[in-house]
């Protein structure tokens, strides 16, 4: 929006032609997404807290946590506004990849909402059926599935996989490609959801993913340092950039007032646009795969979900005193504080790796 309302005037003020760059876009939205959380965080704590919008502890859960209960959730519609504000502000509006992850983290914020909102109004911990909340996810993946078909058809996408550490490895999805981009949007999603335990922990660990994948868009959109790279030139995606960089500003001012102890909680409204949001990016800068790295908090966290259901299923038996992962260690007696400090290493360290891997091919 300011790109088309600024760009015109910079024949009469020079200084108005830095608007087309996309490193500067991206570090403006970033700024205005953090000022937005900032300035609004308190007045949002505050109306929730007015309308009982409190957190339902789980009985199951670790005693520790019981003390949080009726701490104001929903946080994540102020990492939303946050987030797709700025994006809609300073991103190029005509670029296509910009509202397929504008309109996919919010589809999907929708669905985390009602879930949320059906917690509230019961006074429980359940709220849209685990089938019905995984349909409407799968829902929204598979639209987003079409499309990219219908992009690549125009010659504006291309459902080739690159593989971390494979040069040559470059298999082409062709329609298969769409279910392979619900697994991801899906599986993204649900991992974030599932890493969102702790205070700090899940909005940390994201913004640390969402910076990497500041860096993989920009070097993506960039011919130059794609060609050097050995990677898929798209230079469309490179506009994601600026919509990336508000993610990490809208996260850093989160986690302003989610730190512990946190003043507020993102919520599932939070948690899976976030995790959308990852995923969706993943796939327009071609880094599906990449994703598993940079992500490698979230499987983590995943995996052990699935574990622990499997083998409880299968064997009657508990491979962790309680899952997800962090619930674990807490119960063997490390502090909360603890727990999402080494995380965070763990989550740096993934990102790093991952950005290693653009080169080690």
């Amino acid at each position: 929006m300011l790109l088309d309302l600024l760009y015109p005037w910079h024949g009469d003020w020079p200084i108005l032609n830095v608007v087309r760059y996309i490193t500067f876009r991206t570090a403006a939205a970033s700024l205005t997404a953090l000022a937005i959380g900032l300035v609004l965080g308190p007045w949002l704590i505050r109306t929730l807290r007015d309308f009982q919008v409190g957190q339902v502890i789980r009985h199951e859960g670790p005693a520790t946590h019981r003390a949080k209960a009726g701490t104001p959730t929903m946080g994540g519609l102020l990492i939303l506004a946050s987030a797709l504000v700025p994006t809609l502000l300073w991103a190029d509006l005509s670029n296509v990849n910009v509202w397929l992850a504008v309109v996919t983290t919010a589809a999907f914020g929708a669905v985390g909402f009602a879930d949320d909102y059906l917690k509230i109004v019961r006074h429980s911990h359940h709220g849209l059926r685990p089938v019905y909340k995984l349909a409407w996810q799968v829902l929204i993946a598979a639209a987003i599935g079409v499309v990219l078909l219908e992009l690549d058809r125009r010659n504006l996408y291309t459902t080739r996989l690159i593989f971390p550490f494979f040069k040559g490895l470059i298999p082409d999805l062709g329609w298969g490609y769409a279910v392979f981009a619900v697994v991801v949007l899906v599986g993204a999603s649900n991992a974030v959801n599932l890493t969102d335990g702790l205070d700090g922990l899940a909005i940390s660990t994201f913004t640390i993913a969402a910076a990497t994948f500041t860096a993989l868009a920009y070097v993506t959109g960039h011919r130059v340092f794609a060609e050097y790279l050995l990677l898929v030139r798209l230079p469309e995606a490179g506009e994601l950039t600026v919509f990336c960089g508000s993610l990490v500003g809208a996260g850093l001012a989160f986690l302003w007032y989610n730190a512990h102890p946190a003043e507020v909680f993102m919520g599932d409204v939070g948690s899976l646009a976030l995790g959308s949001a990852l995923g969706t990016v993943a796939i327009l800068v071609k880094q599906e795969l990449l994703l598993v790295i940079v992500g490698g908090v979230f499987v983590m966290e995943a995996l052990s979900v699935i574990a622990q259901v499997a083998a409880f299923r299968l064997t009657g038996r508990r491979v962790f005193r309680m899952a997800p992962l962090h619930h674990h260690f807490e119960m063997i007696g490390w502090q909360e504080t603890k727990v999402m400090t080494r995380f965070v290493i763990l989550a740096i360290v993934c990102a790093l790796f991952s950005l290693t891997s653009l080169k080690l091919r």
